[in-house]
């Protein structure tokens, strides 16, 4: 039989358990319980059966238990009860008395105890296999440029000033980015057509806004010409459109001086200088992100590409369910279903699912890797580690480091803890040796790309600076 959790109402005791490797990154798990160690379990299914039936006599939940035996036929339905609410809290203890590296549910079965006495049951379940990967000590990767050039800020400074242009009239023909002045008249078949009519409507040449025919008969055009012609419709299967164009103003753009009053404009800052430094600053920052940001995915990938064993399908199939529990979770959070988001997004689960495999996939290789190169070099994580892990858990969600230690260890996960905190160490070993090189193949050396402590009398406006890239999905 196959146990998936156990019922909150009953904690196993400590028991007798054996662990025996079998083929296929597979282990046994062998329990054996006393009927002493066994006695409480079916104590507590008697209890629930006393709270889920009426005994005429005795208020719901009190009924003895020899009553409930003598209604029930003896012990065997509440036993029943107790081996399948048990049974999971014994397989739980024996795993992590040995430490078993479980990676899907296990097949259980019932090899003594079913009707009284002593239980024994044994536990078939596949574990997380070791492999060994060569080449993690050599790894070269490219990243993005980190730091910011003089074109950078310019850059930015024009996109600032285009988002405050303004238009005047010119007497020449239209050029991309101009503003013209038109009546257009759209028609289909003869028949005018709303949407596609209008009088001293404004413009830009070269937007794209309707069909590309408009700005093709747009750009060399002057003031005071009559332009007419035809265009595909856009929809498939629509008959073509007839335009009539009168152009009756050419507006060239005009940009804002470059200049303190712009700098006041735009931003927070009284001169253009100014600006120009708070650009440099957020913009460094933003580089450098980008860049650790790529560093870390190009090693990811680079890790995974190390790994030439087969994976197992469990281990992708557990990565994948975590991943659409977080988007479900990310989604609740929005007060957003997950099947409510599929249909605005017009997916189906199994495309979900389909779009999470690849992702999925390598970071079970990241994993693979990062823990071989754990063993391989040696790499443990000290006490002192676990504390940094809690004492950064305690500091992001605003939680006592004691509070998230302690729930961890009432879940059982303290391994699982200190095992995610090993595979960052070695992650770090890897990067301390990786070689770096920029896009234009500079050598990079790792400390050029540590972040500055964030300033707390900066006061940037974040207008200024465009947002970092993120990765879509954390690899492990």
């Amino acid at each position: 039989m196959a146990v998936l959790a156990a019922r909150p109402h009953y904690t196993a005791p400590s028991v007798e358990s054996t662990v025996q490797a079998l083929e296929g990154n597979r282990v046994k798990l062998s329990v054996e319980v006393t009927a002493d160690e066994f006695e409480p379990a079916v104590e507590a299914a008697f209890r629930e059966l006393a709270r889920q039936v009426n005994i005429p006599g005795f208020r719901r939940g009190k009924a003895p238990r020899k009553i409930l035996e003598a209604r029930f036929g003896g012990p065997g339905v509440a036993r029943q009860q107790a081996l399948q609410d048990a049974l999971p809290d014994f397989y739980a203890q024996a795993v992590r008395e040995h430490e078993v590296d479980v990676i899907a549910q296990p097949e259980i079965e019932l090899t003594d105890g079913a009707e009284e006495g002593p239980v024994s049951f044994a536990a078939v379940v596949e574990v997380r296999p070791t492999i060994s990967v060569s080449g993690y000590d050599s790894i070269a990767v490219s990243i993005p440029r980190h730091h910011v050039v003089d074109a950078d800020i310019d850059e930015r400074i024009e996109a600032m000033r285009a988002q405050h242009v303004d238009y005047e009239a010119v007497e020449r023909e239209a050029a991309d980015g101009d503003q013209v002045l038109i009546d257009i008249t759209g028609a289909q078949n003869g028949e005018a057509l709303d949407g596609l009519t209008a009088t001293d409507y404004a413009y830009e040449v070269g937007s794209g806004a309707v069909v590309a025919e408009i700005d093709e008969n747009l750009r060399g055009a002057k003031a005071g010409a009559t332009l007419t012609f035809d265009a595909e419709h856009p929809e498939e299967g629509e008959d073509p459109l007839s335009f009539t164009v009168e152009l009756k103003e050419v507006r060239g753009p005009v940009l804002p001086d470059l200049d303190d009053a712009f700098a006041s404009l735009v931003s927070e800052h009284e001169t253009l200088d100014a600006l120009r430094s708070a650009l440099r600053e957020s913009l460094g920052r933003q580089r450098l992100l980008q860049a650790n940001t790529a560093l870390q995915n190009n090693v990811g990938e680079a890790l995974a590409a190390l790994v030439t064993d087969e994976v197992p399908a469990a281990m992708i199939d557990n990565e994948v369910s975590a991943r659409v529990q977080n988007l479900a979770q990310r989604l609740a959070s929005q007060n957003l279903d997950l099947n409510r988001y599929l249909q605005l997004t017009g997916q189906s689960p199994e495309a979900l699912v389909g779009e999470y495999r690849d992702p999925a996939t390598q970071a079970v290789k990241i994993d693979l890797a990062l823990r071989s190169i754990c063993v391989a070099e040696g790499i443990e994580a000290a006490d002192a580690d676990v504390d940094e892990y809690f004492a950064n858990a305690a500091s992001a969600y605003g939680i006592e480091a004691t509070q998230i230690r302690e729930n961890f260890e009432r879940a059982g996960q303290m391994a699982a803890v200190r095992s995610d905190v090993t595979k960052g160490k070695a992650l770090e070993w890897v990067l301390e040796r990786v070689s770096i090189t920029d896009e234009d193949g500079n050598a990079v050396e790792r400390s050029a790309l540590e972040l500055p402590e964030p300033d707390s009398d900066d006061q940037t406006d974040d207008s200024t600076a465009e947002p970092a890239d993120t990765p879509e999905e954390e690899q492990e």
